[in-house]
């Protein structure tokens, strides 16, 4: 979990925001039913999980509409992005991972490895690209 401005994020919550963020970088927008696509997950969680992001202040929801961010929200999904992509880049460029296996483990790594860890990962493949 984060806490930011005494909120708590869950994992499940990082990644709806991870995905939003995904979603509206690839289609311009987002909606729900691509959020549920990219995820793997049925539509009526996808509007649970938003309805909540929203309640807490991370995003604009109405049902049938667009998803946006809040400024909170468009920060925190930053920084989540920012952690998975340095998480990802030392599994590929350190340990030799193929890219989709990569892209597996980092995203269930993201949320497992502290901002002390995955800074120290960030120095270590700066290091080794120099």
């Amino acid at each position: 979990m984060v806490k930011q401005n005494n909120t708590f994020l869950s994992a499940s919550q990082e990644d709806y925001l991870e995905a939003i963020l995904n979603v509206a970088d690839s289609c311009g927008t987002a909606r729900s039913k691509d959020i549920a696509v990219l995820l793997g997950v049925a539509k009526p969680s996808v509007t649970g999980a938003l309805k909540l992001l929203a309640q807490r202040g991370f995003v604009n929801y109405k049902p049938y509409g667009l998803v946006t961010f809040t400024k909170k929200g468009i920060t925190q999904a930053g920084r989540v992005a920012k952690r998975h992509e340095i998480i990802k880049t030392f599994f590929v460029d350190v340990l030799e991972v193929d890219s989709d296996t990569a892209q597996k483990a980092a995203c269930k790594a993201e949320h497992l490895l502290g901002p002390k860890i995955i800074s120290r990962m960030r120095e270590f493949t700066k290091t080794q690209k120099d």
